[in-house]
Parts: structure tokens; sequence; C-alpha cells
């Protein structure tokens, strides 16, 4: 009985058991509520579909058609990466867009097959194309495991686990895939016959066959890639102030299919045999879109595991283009949500036999140079996907492989990262440089599942390393002024705050598992307690809020604030970053520290100041390898050099006292006389 008493008082005082029956109560009761806004959440087009300006609508409709153009070329170029009959890529183009117009977060994301799935795709069809399966059903296996994997970390808001992929692993995976791309497509672009697998294998057969390749095929290849950066060479220096090279150059891969397709009907069209064509053309078949089906479970099965690599690459991709453009074009994009979408429609699209889907960065720059101004532009993206895939396949047949090719590597080849990249890496820091170079040398000569896998490894062991070898600094009477700054450091906080002021603190080494949520929260915070600065540049507000999902977060935050009255909330004029705690900074967290400052002064306005405070010699040394001018405080500087650097100061407090730039800009006055501010108090730890 004792025992039993004593299991039962164990169990009713024992605080996790008390934690989670609280939590189960708290839970139920916000069960209904959460509920409905859950739902409603994984359908944006409810909230901002009622606000849409039916002034927009000619901007969505020339958006829409545009990206429904380049869709064209890409979708069947992107297929013959992937190795499947290129007519699958326009089956997997139609749907996306029109899902997108329901579920996404994004007005400029334009979704489809892209060159990173293609050519991951491809590795796997080349694997097990040789058994019961066609390489269209193994592709769409891949893009259904791809939805099945996006559902479980959208719904489940596990979005945060793709941070684990640092920047520099993304840009030597993404550079050892683009020149993988490159050299797959050379057998196509020179006409000739038989180029071997694996890289060392194509450098030696592209040169070793030369003398039997097709001339034709050459002057098809090369005089599309001549056309195509000479459009696109044109669009970047004219296009601003003359429309008509603005629309040729944005259109050029249409531009350049249609021109070359005639070519090939024209020369070959009197030819019977198509082993005897001048060049090897696409041979696109269809009739219209095919019944759907499920992938078999012995094919899934086979795939799963494969298809991990292509979810993770892609995915990043898909939710680092949104978020750029959203930043760009200053709106809120949602990660979870976007993973959601993904998933859906990997999910659904592969039971029409499409290959992977996601955002692409070519359409999505042009999508949004078309002033696109919502998701509904997709529906129209959508209309001339299907126009081509039931009136226009007999054309496409004549489509010379060359040209495909040639499209194919002017769209991937930007996507090269030069060597300043890397020795950017090289000069911030040798672990950020050593991980990119796993990345892109074992990408490029043994696989890209194992380049990834091995560079993630890399960086996860390296972590587990620095905490096992962890230093401690020590304050002694040998080192006073150690002991002296400790102090000022500890007591140097102001009671007292300006309100235009607001104060973070980062209680742990910033890199790239936790900078992009710190980045977060910083932002949350700047929203929930201080008012925008709405600059003519940015339109009125309500032109740039088109969707409302920053706009619904934002009320959520403040409300869990306990903000009543937003109309009173001060600007925000000065952000302090206490590094005090921070000792380890990478790459990624200098990136997302310069993407911070740029939100701050979307938010804020140009004349915000972010000053830093207590950096240790190695965190600043980091800062400043990655092209951060740090000065201290005491540095006399010009007007001009003051924009252009950041203070570091030794306390808090005086970062906070000292004075500020934009009062002595609108005052005029001597930079020792600048005036100080009223005061509330702000002060938070991230």
């Amino acid at each position: 009985m004792n025992v039993v008493e004593s299991i039962r008082g164990d169990v009713v005082n024992d605080v996790n058991w008390n934690r989670a029956a609280h939590l189960t109560v708290k839970a139920t009761r916000a069960l209904p509520s959460a509920s409905v806004k859950y739902a409603s959440d994984k359908l944006p087009i409810i909230g901002w579909l009622p606000r849409y300006n039916y002034r927009w609508l000619v901007s969505d409709v020339i958006a829409g058609i545009t990206v429904g153009l380049m869709l064209i070329p890409q979708g069947l170029s992107y297929a013959k990466i992937a190795t499947i009959p290129v007519q699958y890529g326009l089956m997997s183009s139609w749907l996306p867009s029109a899902i997108y117009a329901f579920m996404g977060t994004s007005k400029d994301l334009s979704t489809g097959p892209t060159s990173l799935i293609g050519l991951l795709t491809s590795e796997v069809v080349a694997d097990l194309r040789d058994g019961e399966f066609s390489p269209s059903q193994i592709a769409s296996a891949m893009a259904m495991m791809m939805g099945i994997y996006g559902m479980a970390l959208g719904f489940l808001k596990l979005g945060w686990l793709l941070e684990f992929i640092s920047l520099p692993i993304l840009s030597g995976f993404i550079s050892a895939v683009a020149i993988t791309i490159i050299l797959n497509q050379m057998d196509s672009l020179l006409g000739e016959p038989n180029v071997g697998d694996g890289v060392p294998t194509q450098i030696h057969d592209i040169f070793d066959q030369l003398p039997q390749a097709n001339g034709y095929a050459c002057a098809i290849g090369f005089t599309g890639i001549i056309l195509l950066t000479v459009l696109d060479q044109s669009g970047k220096r004219w296009g601003k102030k003359n429309k008509v090279i603005w629309f040729l150059s944005i259109t050029r891969a249409f531009l350049c299919l249609v021109i070359f397709t005639a070519i090939g009907y024209s020369v070959n069209k009197d030819i019977d045999n198509s082993d005897n064509y001048l060049f090897d053309v696409a041979k696109v078949k269809a009739n219209g879109i095919e019944e759907p089906t499920i992938p078999s479970r012995k094919l899934l099965s086979l795939v799963a595991g494969r298809s991990i690599a292509v979810f993770i690459g892609s995915t990043i991709e898909h939710t680092a283009i949104a978020r750029a453009f959203g930043v760009r074009n200053n709106y809120v994009t949602d990660q979870s949500q976007e993973l959601c979408y993904y998933g859906i429609t990997n999910f659904f699209n592969s039971f029409f036999h499409a290959m992977g889907v996601g955002g692409a960065m070519s359409r999505t720059a042009v999508n949004s140079s078309c002033n696109v101004r919502s998701p509904l532009s997709g529906f129209l993206t959508t209309a001339v996907v299907l126009v081509s895939i039931y009136k226009l396949v007999g054309t496409l047949y004549w489509i010379p492989k060359a040209t495909l090719a040639a499209i194919i590597i002017c769209a991937v080849w930007p996507l090269i990262s030069s060597p300043a990249v890397f020795y950017k890496y090289w000069k911030t820091s040798l672990a950020d440089f050593t991980s990119s170079m796993i990345a892109f040398w074992v990408s490029l000569f043994v696989s890209t599942e194992i380049g990834i896998a091995a560079s993630v490894g890399f960086n996860i062991a390296y972590c587990l390393i620095r905490q096992v070898f962890t230093r401690t600094s020590s304050i002694g009477p040998e080192n006073p002024s150690s002991l002296q700054s400790a102090l000022e450091a500890s007591y140097g906080i102001l009671r007292d705050i300006p309100a235009d002021t607001r104060i973070f603190r980062f209680n742990e080494s910033v890199f790239f598992p936790n900078s992009y949520a710190i980045k977060t929260h910083i932002m949350d915070s700047i929203q929930t307690h201080h008012a925008p600065v709405y600059a003519s540049v940015y339109g009125p507000e309500a032109e740039r809020n088109w969707s409302v999902v920053g706009e619904k977060r934002v009320a959520r935050l403040r409300k869990r604030a306990r903000i009543g009255d937003v109309n009173r909330l001060p600007p925000i004029e000065l952000v302090i970053l206490d590094f005090t705690r921070a000792n380890h900074l990478d790459s990624t967290a200098i990136s997302h520290l310069r993407e911070l400052v740029f939100e701050l002064r979307n938010y804020g306005g140009s004349d915000i100041e972010v000053r830093f405070v207590g950096m240790s010699e190695y965190v600043r040394t980091r800062m400043e390898r990655g092209g951060w001018r740090v000065v201290d405080a005491d540095v006399q500087l010009g007007e001009d050099e003051e924009r252009e650097v950041t203070r570091l100061y030794g306390t808090v407090a005086g970062a906070v006292a000292a004075p500020r730039m934009s009062v002595f800009e609108r005052e005029g006055g001597d930079l020792e006389k600048r005036n100080e501010k009223p005061v509330v108090t702000h002060n938070e730890v991230v």
C-alpha cells in the first residue's frame, strides 16, 4: 500500500506529468478555434481574394501568359535533363500554377519543373530504368514521395529542419549540379553519338568524339546560345528603356524554340526516315493529358530513399526563392505553407505521370519583372500550357535537341557560383569553405546524394566538435582591463531606453542552424512593438500588402503582446545587437544579418541605424573577413563613410547613449552635438 501511495504521490507531484496535463487541457480548449484558423491558413486565397483590386488584372494576365510561354521550352528542356520523354515536361507544368493560386504565399513565385529536380531525377532513372518500370513511371513515383515528404514537414511545421543545410553547402551543391547538367547536354549540342556517364568519362568522350560531331547540330546549338545570350544582355542593358527589347529578352527561350522548330520542320519534313534527319529532333508525342494513375507500391518503395536528396535540394531552392522575392518586393511569405503547397502539388501532380516540381529562379524573376500583382496569374499560365498540350504537340515534334540543349545550358549557367564566392568562404571561415568544397567535389565526381549527405555530416560533426573542445576565458589581476570590461558589460545597461530603440542580446553563437530563426525573431519583435515607415517607393500600403499572410502574423503577435492601440506604436530608428555571449559566427549567419539590415530598412526607413555591442575579436574578425565594415565607436569618419560602416560599442549603455546619425542629418549640427530621445524600456534576448 505504501508503494502505491508513493507512486501516486510521485505522479501527482511530478513536474513533467503536471506540465503535460496542463498543456493537454490548454490544447483541448484551443482546438476548435485553432482548427478553423489552421484550415483557413492552408488556403491563403481566402484572405487576399476579397481584397483583390481589379486594376491589377491586366498585370496578372500579362505575367501569367509570359511565364506560360517561358514554361513551355523549360518544361520540355528539364524533362530532357530528367531523361524522360520530353512531353512529360508539359504534363508536369499545367497543374502547379493553378494550385499555387489557391495555396501560395508569394505573388512572384513560379513553380514547375526545374533543372535541379531534372538532374537528381535522372540519376535515379538511370539506376532503375532497366527493370520493369519506364522512366516516366520512375519520375512520377519520385514526385509522389517528394509530395509526401513535403506534406509531412509542412503540415507539422517542421520546415526549420531545412536550416541545417548551410549556404556554403548550397553554393557547392548547386554549382556541381549545374556543371553536371551542362556536361549531360554536350552530346545533344554537338550531335555526338556515344558519350558515356560520369564526369571524367563525359569530358573524355566529348573531346574524343569531336571529329564525329554533327555540324548541323553544332550550328543549331551554338546559334541558339548566341541568340539567347544576345537577347539576355540586350534586356539587361536596354530593357528598362525599351519595352520591346524587354519583352524579347524575357521571352527569349520561347522565341528560340519557335525559330529553330520552324527550321527543324523546314529541313526535315520531306525525309521519311527519322534516322536520316539532318539533326536529331525531340519527337514530342502526346494526345492530351493522360489518364491519372497511382504509382505502384513496389516502385514507391524503391524510390523512397532516393527521393530524399531531390526533396531537400528542391525545397530549399523553393523556399529560398519565395523568401528572397518577398524581401525584395516587401511582403511576407510563410515557409511552412510553402512546404504544404509543395507537398500537395507534387503528390497530386504525380497522378498525371509528372516529374517533381518546385520554384524556379528564372521564371520567378520574369514573373516579378512583369509587375505581377497576385498568384491569380497562375491560372493564365495553366491555360497557356494546356493549349500547348492539346494544340501544339504536332509542331513541337520538330524541336531540335540541340536547341533544347542550348536553352538548358543558358538557363543553368548562372547557377554556377563564381570563384569569388568560394574565396569569400575561405576568408570568412575554413569550416564553411571545407563544407562547400565537399558538397561541390563529391556531388560532381561521386553523386549528388552522397555529396549533400557528406557535407551536412561534416557540418554536424564540426558543430559537435566545437562544443566538445569549447574554451573558457579567465580574468585575474594580470589582466585588469578585461575585468573592467566584464564589469562594464554587466552593469552598463540603461534602465530607460528610447522609445524608438530595440536591443537584442544573442544568448548563443549565431550560425547556420539558428541564424534564420534569429533573424525572423528580431523582425517579429520589431513589427510587434514598432510602427512601419512606408516610403513612396514601396507604393500605397493597400497595393503592397496584397497578401494577408504578413498582416495576419503581425496582428497575432501584437494580440499576444496585448497591444491595443497600434496607432500609438513608436517608429524604429535604432537597433542594437549585443554579441557579448556569441562566440562564433559563420558565413550563413553573416548573410542572414545582411538580410536583416535590408528588411529593417524596408520596414523602418532608410535612416534606421544598426549598432553592435560586445563583439569578441574572433567574431569581429569573422564579420570583417565576410565583408562587413565594423569600426570602433570612437573612430571619426566623414558623413559618406558613416553610412557604409557599423559602429561597435563596448557596452549597451554606450550604444544607446551615442548620438544618432539621423538626428545629425535632420538638424545639420556638429557630430558632437546630436540630441537624445524620449524614453521607455525595450530589451530582449534571442
